[in-house]
């Protein structure tokens, strides 16, 4: 029975070894797989906080996109609303300006007891007002006989072979021509020389 025991005896302690061989793997199996969902649970966190952030990120630069929409769609409308203004301004001046002359037209249509000199006269200064005004605006005449003909000044609707003039000279000016600065308001009239 000795035997027996002392046979038994290392049976158990070759199983308490392998036992305690097997535990130092068991207890990391089970570390590790208690380590892996909280690896796990880490990840995701890392991930969710990242996606919350692009997430807000992008709300900001949405929010930054249409405040940006639409300050230029107000920009927009106040230079729509501003151009409106400036046209308007400009009118109501030079309409403004021209009153008077309408004023001059009116009462000599009026005085039925003016004489043919005095009806000359008027139109006269009422013409020379007009001109005053239209110049004081920036508006210039052009177009004189005896000036170089230019087609891009003038439209020459007459030819005549005359030699008392030279080539391309303007003979007669059948409408004056006007400009505003370097734009041509319309071209003069004229006929044409050679």
């Amino acid at each position: 029975m000795e035997d027996n025991k002392q046979t038994q005896a290392p049976q158990d302690g070759g199983q308490t070894e392998q036992a305690a061989a097997e535990s130092p793997k068991a207890e990391e199996t089970e570390t590790a797989q208690q380590a892996a969902p909280e690896k796990e649970t880490e990840e995701a966190t890392a991930v969710n906080e990242e996606a919350e952030a692009v997430r807000k990120e992008l709300e900001e630069v949405k929010d930054r996109l249409l405040r940006s929409l639409a300050e230029y769609d107000n920009f927009r409308k106040r230079s729509l609303k501003d151009r409106e203004n400036a046209v308007l301004y400009a009118k109501t001046e030079i309409l403004t300006k021209l009153l008077p002359v309408i004023d001059n037209f009116e009462r000599a249509a009026a005085n039925e007891t003016a004489s043919f000199e005095d009806y000359k006269k008027g139109i006269t200064m009422t013409h020379n007002q007009f001109c005053e005004i239209l110049s004081a605006i920036g508006v210039e005449a052009f177009g004189e006989s005896g000036e170089s003909f230019d087609p891009t000044l003038h439209s020459a609707v007459m030819h005549i072979e005359d030699e008392a003039y030279g080539e391309n000279v303007i003979v007669d000016v059948f409408a004056k021509g006007y400009r505003l600065g370097e734009k041509i308001l319309r071209p003069a009239t004229v006929r044409v020389a050679n």
